[in-house]
């Protein structure tokens, strides 16, 4: 390989932001299928203290995004739903390089022995049978229990049939609501045409490695492999072995230190056509795709963040729900808020203030002009109060 290319921090922060949509300003037409296209997935999440985490993530790139406009979507086909490193919704195009997936992940769940209690192949068929002759049900359609101790994660036996099934790709999400899943054949949901593209394994591994990094700007390979989760950690080695035209490169981390990665042979155009992030500020959503990888999220930004929702109260460092506070290429702080839908406020409790910011009336205002703007996604009326501010 040729010397590696050196890419200074503040670069490679513009180059990760403008890669994850989040350096322009978050306005103007809005193109959902196309942004969540250039993201790759967008992560399915249940918790709702202001807006649910897909919601948000859509939201924090085009303000005009509004709740019902990804259930349309998933309804006419435009995006599925599967596993990646959670459950998301991924563009409905890249179901041909999305078999390996679900193969995998079934293959997963049998030798693991995840699903025990799960019906066996006899019993996944009278469920199947049961979706073809009545059309899309949820898991309240059945009424199968949960036998001997109930446990925080234990599901009933027809709920680890459909999940299986829908892991497997025989089943698939037809649509939502209220968030409850409703499962369908497969054949019913995806398109024929791409279901009958039939690609060999490398290719969808060759596929799924450059489009992560695509997405990434560079990665090493670690991160490669996180990206989709579609993938062993030997695979992505292997495929990085067998390519010749990848680039290496050196990344400053925020504390100095370089860190050996990879990009693709367009790295010196993206990085002349970068510009500097808007300096607006951003309240985040924990599970945006730039704080999941929270060692890349600490090697880039320095800024230490932890999803703490299931850290039981007396050993949360911040709090239940967190958001985290960008400005411009700078994690400046996070803070504290819900949405309060049955007065129709949204509730501000707390910023944390990270260290070396300056927290001036300006900064205070900009905060205040986003909350009010994420009230409007919750659908509350106005801001409740102003939150407690804690400085380092």
């Amino acid at each position: 390989m040729p010397p590696a290319l050196r890419i200074p921090n503040r670069q490679a922060r513009w180059l990760w932001l403008s890669a994850q949509g989040l350096s322009g300003v978050p306005h103007g037409p809005l193109d959902l299928a196309r942004m969540i296209h250039d993201l790759g997935f967008v992560q399915l999440d249940t918790i709702r203290v202001i807006s649910r985490a897909h919601h948000h993530i859509l939201w924090s790139r085009n303000q005009n995004y509004r709740e019902p406009m990804l259930g349309k979507l998933l309804r006419g086909r435009g995006v599925f739903e599967h596993f990646t490193h959670d459950a998301s919704v991924i563009p409905m195009e890249f179901l041909p390089m999305w078999q390996r997936q679900f193969h995998r992940r079934a293959e997963q769940i049998r030798k693991a022995g995840w699903f025990k209690g799960m019906p066996d192949a006899e019993g996944r068929a009278k469920i199947r049978e049961r979706i073809e002759r009545e059309g899309p049900l949820s898991t309240h359609d059945f009424d199968t229990k949960i036998e001997g101790k109930r446990e925080m994660w234990r599901r009933p036996p027809h709920k680890l049939a459909l999940d299986y099934m829908w892991y497997a790709g025989e089943l698939a999400t037809c649509h939502r609501v209220n968030f409850t899943k409703f499962y369908d054949l497969s054949e019913r949901v995806f398109p024929a045409g791409l279901r009958a593209q039939d690609l060999p394994d490398a290719a969808q591994r060759d596929w799924l490695c450059r489009a992560a990094l695509k997405r990434m700007g560079f990665g090493t390979p670690g991160e490669i492999m996180r990206f989709w989760e579609a993938m062993s950690a030997a695979e992505v080695k292997d495929w990085i072995a067998g390519q010749g035209d990848l680039i290496p490169v050196e990344i400053e981390a925020a504390d100095g230190s370089l860190i050996k990665a990879l990009a693709m042979p367009d790295i010196d155009a993206r990085l002349a056509g970068l510009e500097k992030p808007t300096g607006r500020l951003r309240i985040l959503n924990p599970f945006d795709p730039v704080i999941r990888d929270r060692t890349r999220l600490s090697k880039l930004f320095g800024f230490e963040y932890r999803v703490e929702m299931f850290v039981p109260a007396a050993q949360r460092r911040w709090g239940y729900y967190v958001y985290p506070l960008l400005e411009g290429d700078r994690f400046i702080g996070r803070i504290e808020a819900r949405a309060d839908r049955t007065t129709g406020q949204l509730v501000h409790e707390k910023t944390w203030v990270e260290p070396g910011v300056r927290w001036t009336d300006s900064r205070q205002s900009r905060l205040e002009a986003e909350l009010a703007r994420i009230a409007r996604l919750a659908e509350v009326s106005d801001v409740s109060g102003v939150g407690a501010l804690i400085r380092p």
